[in-house]
């Protein structure tokens, strides 16, 4: 009888540590299955994050783009308008020297028609005089106050 004892003792204790080993693979199991769990919800975690952080670096890029895109705009504009105010000084102020300068040369004309008028009656003049010493010293100046009487 100490055998079929000893038989059904081992039989019990086999039966216990099966069933312990069961149970410590299962814990082991569900214990895995917690840690893989954890770790994807970690790694998703960490993907939203890098989602969220990559989005938001873009967003700030693309913020900081237009504004720099608006300041060019801006820039590009003053100058257009500043080159257009020097092309309207420029020009006003050729105009109001060509307007001077036609003046001037207005002037100069009639200054100058006036000298040869006067030069001209002066030659005239001198002519005439030279005439009439030519003719006295001819003689011929009896001829000339008949002609001038008559």
């Amino acid at each position: 009888m100490a055998s079929q004892n000893q038989s059904y003792e081992a039989g019990e204790t086999k039966g216990r540590t099966e069933e312990k080993t069961k149970q410590t693979v299962g814990n082991i199991g569900d214990k895995a299955q917690a840690a893989k769990d954890k770790a994807h919800d970690m790694a998703q975690s960490a993907k939203d994050k890098t989602q969220q952080t990559a989005q938001a670096a873009k967003d700030k890029t693309q913020q900081t783009a237009q504004a720099a895109k608006d300041k060019t705009s801006d820039t590009s504009q003053a100058a257009k308008e500043k080159a257009q105010q020097n092309k309207d000084t420029v020009q006003g102020k050729a105009s109001e020297m060509g307007q001077s300068t036609k003046e001037s040369a207005q002037s100069g004309k009639d200054n100058t028609q006036g000298f040869l008028q006067q030069t001209g009656e002066m030659v005239k003049g001198a002519a005439q005089g030279a005439t009439e010493a030519v003719k006295k010293t001819l003689g011929l100046d009896h001829n000339d106050d008949y002609n001038r009487r008559n």
